[in-house]
């Protein structure tokens, strides 16, 4: 499978790969759309893999959008996860 999910209390979670590339985005979109049709989520999240998303993650997006406004489903995008800083221990 090329895309990272996880469905939890309703709603999928679905994270692109880095490197998603145009001989991979149909794969990754009808992936979405089967994600879709199986679980019936409430609502759908999309992590992009970098803050400059490739051509073929922004074209995953957009098929995701369609078919998740042709379901009525709610979808919200997020940018990649920010990096934890280093625990620093409390100063005494």
């Amino acid at each position: 499978m090329l895309i990272r999910h996880v469905v939890e209390e309703g709603v999928l979670h679905v994270a692109l790969p880095h490197d998603l590339d145009v001989p991979s985005r149909a794969a990754a979109a009808l992936q979405i759309e089967t994600l879709l049709f199986t679980h019936r989520p409430r609502h759908v999240r999309i992590q992009l893999p970098t803050p400059d998303p490739s051509p073929a993650s922004i074209s995953v997006l957009a098929r995701a959008r369609r078919l998740c406004e042709g379901l009525e489903i709610p979808l919200t995008v997020v940018g990649p996860a920010a990096a934890r800083p280093p625990h620093r221990p409390a100063a005494a």
